[in-house]
């Protein structure tokens, strides 16, 4: 099985950073794009980054300037480095990996079991 376990979440006051890590785990025989999602409360799971195999990032208008995120192969492992949070930020934050589990396979989502960030004013 795969399992993806995040990391990082917390509360942190308008301005702070805060850096999220998700790693995967089990038998991957390659892993495609990796990104973070997230959900508020009474909203719909919106796209906040996305980063290929090759390296391209992918970013919603609302965060660009203010989050990266980047991975590390050899780990299985992504990371979203966010700066500047603000309270609209806050929200469950889910990783995605799309990953294929043997050569015969093809690409599929796996889902991380979430974090909280909150971001007080």
């Amino acid at each position: 099985q795969v399992q993806l376990v995040e990391s990082g979440g917390g509360l942190v006051q308008s301005g702070g950073s805060l850096r999220l890590s998700c790693a995967a785990s089990g038998i991957i025989f390659s892993i495609d794009a990796m990104g973070w999602y997230r959900q508020a409360p009474g909203k719909q799971r919106e796209l906040v980054a996305t980063v290929t195999s090759g390296g391209s990032t992918n970013f919603a208008d609302s965060v660009k300037g203010r989050f990266t995120i980047s991975r590390e192969n050899a780990k299985k492992t992504v990371y979203l480095q966010m700066n500047n949070l603000k309270p609209e930020d806050t929200a469950v934050y889910y990783c995605n990996f799309r990953l294929k589990r043997n050569w015969a396979a093809r690409f599929d989502d796996y889902w991380g079991q979430g974090t909280q960030v909150t971001v007080s004013s």
